[in-house]
């Protein structure tokens, strides 16, 4: 069930907490939104230069990953890590070639891995930190509290496209 508060959450302090709350509401919407899709319907592809549902979700786990290493580490992923986890943070060509044919559940695991890592770091963490500050490589400032609001808007935006691909699956399934 989606809870529909914002509000602090035990074993985290404050504003840690309160962006918890955010990112749990983010993550059931979309659970609730994927819950009744296929290997099927998580393979589909609009066109063929369009990503999968599949890839989206493995999408949204990756970039949640990268900005526990970018947050936490201050630093890139390794070339162990970007080969677990390239072909997802780029999608595109090499997405469409390997990020294929897994159920639901394996998608629901990655997501619900790389979430209780982040919850772990989380609780580890203090409001002070949300606003500790670090540059880009190219000299543009951001904070912690930036990177994790951007795991949220990148969720949102890729789950806006998969409701966009459901409704094409549905319309498709019914001309079938």
């Amino acid at each position: 069930m989606v809870d529909y508060r914002i509000r602090n959450q035990d074993g985290f302090t404050e504003k840690v907490g309160e962006l918890v709350s955010m990112l749990e509401h983010t993550r059931a919407v979309t659970w609730d939104e994927i819950q009744d899709l296929t290997q099927s319907d998580l393979d589909f592809l609009v066109d063929t230069s369009a990503n999968t549902i599949g890839a989206l979700l493995l999408h949204i786990a990756s970039i949640e990953f990268v900005h526990q290493i970018i947050s936490n580490e201050k630093r890139d992923l390794t070339e162990t890590e970007f080969s677990k986890w390239g072909a997802a943070l780029e999608l595109g060509d090499k997405a469409r070639e390997v990020i294929n044919k897994q159920s639901l559940d394996y998608y629901l695991n990655q997501l619900s891995e790389v979430r209780s890592n982040t919850l772990t770091l989380l609780k580890s963490k203090n409001d002070s930190w949300l606003l500790e500050e670090n540059k880009w490589g190219n000299d543009i400032p951001y904070n912690n509290y930036y990177l994790w609001f951007h795991v949220m808007e990148d969720e949102m935006n890729h789950r806006g496209q998969i409701r966009m691909m459901k409704r094409l699956i549905i319309n498709k399934k019914r001309t079938n």
